[in-house]
């Protein structure tokens, strides 16, 4: 808990085809204030098989129903001769940048990038040979694991670990475009830690800041989203994207929530210590001569500070004043017999 969180935006088919938008989204997610961007290398070819066959053309009622897979990644994909120019513009900026692979010749093309850290999309978490190949390369690897099973998620973790990545982070994750919150089911967050000991993330395609900081409230470290300079543009991605002003809102959240965690401390902070002072405790609320006895109408538990905790007054009442105490005085133990 109260750990940094780790912010990646989601680059994906936001580009629209151009890489010259491709960079802008570099730069707007800089400015909101990004840890990464993340880009994804595919080619159609890479990820599906062009087919009649009725599985091959998308359905169930998402923003893609009626295409035909091979269509709708050639459409989404970032070209990858892109690659230099944005690896470059990430770098200039002093933003970190990651992939996600679908194949092993996407890997192959990344090592020569020096690539830092690789990311698994949901739909390839249950590719453990893919898994096992990245992992090879030695670098951090992050996974989502939207749709999969406790077993599944178990099964990928073990694979990375075993076939060599240094370290191995997963991601909450809904894989409907976009989200419903009712169903992110973040309760799981605290559960995956328990359960692996890893880093846990969430991977939010909802639509507002409120999962992504409930995620980091419950401990989350990592954070992706999409993002994209206008969702008027369009596209394959366009409407479950945060523009740049809502992106860079969701990340002052999440730096505050992250900030108020804080660490498991009782006792007053420091800008609490002044306050103290405003505590209740014993005083005199009557003028009290010397001789009196101390009763519950000429003392009492108020603010400020100073006297006598309030519990205490079951064992002073009945003694008697050694002196003159004026209203508001505080009782202190030297005051009595």
């Amino acid at each position: 808990m109260g750990k940094p969180v780790y912010v990646i935006a989601e680059l994906s088919a936001n580009h629209g085809g151009s890489k010259a938008r491709a960079l802008e989204v570099i730069h707007a997610a800089r400015e909101a204030g990004a840890d990464a961007v993340k880009f994804q290398h595919y080619t159609a070819e890479t990820i599906t098989v062009r087919s009649d066959h009725p599985d091959f053309r998308v359905s169930g009622g998402t923003l893609w129903d009626g295409r035909q897979l091979a269509d709708l990644y050639a459409e989404a994909m970032t070209p990858w001769e892109w690659t230099a120019d944005l690896v470059a513009e990430a770098n200039k900026l002093g933003i970190d940048w990651l992939s996600s692979p679908f194949d092993n010749t996407a890997v192959d093309f990344l090592e020569q990038f020096n690539i830092a850290t690789y990311k698994i999309a949901s739909f390839e978490l249950v590719d453990l040979p893919l898994i096992r190949y990245v992992a090879s390369k030695g670098k951090p690897m992050i996974m989502s694991t939207g749709m999969s099973t406790l077993e599944e998620i178990d099964a990928a973790v073990r694979a990375a670990q075993n076939a060599g990545a240094p370290q191995v982070s997963v991601l909450r994750c809904n894989s409907t475009y976009p989200a419903n919150s009712s169903e992110m089911d973040l309760a799981a967050i605290p559960a995956m830690i328990a359960k692996w000991g890893i880093p846990v993330g969430l991977s939010d395609h909802t639509m507002t800041s409120v999962t992504a900081i409930s995620a980091v409230a419950l401990g989350a470290t990592i954070i992706e989203k999409h993002i994209t300079i206008r969702r008027s543009d369009g596209g394959p991605d366009g409407a479950f994207s945060l523009e740049p002003h809502e992106f860079a809102a969701m990340i002052r959240d999440i730096r505050e929530a992250s900030s108020a965690l804080g660490t498991a401390r009782f006792g007053p902070s420091a800008s609490e210590v002044n306050s103290l002072k405003f505590r209740r405790s014993l005083r005199a609320v009557t003028a009290i001569k010397a001789g009196d006895q101390i009763t519950e109408h000429n003392v009492r538990s108020v603010r400020p500070a100073g006297g006598l905790p309030p519990d205490d007054f079951s064992r002073v009442s009945g003694l008697k004043a050694k002196r003159d105490i004026a209203v508001g005085d505080p009782i202190t133990n030297d005051l009595l017999n």
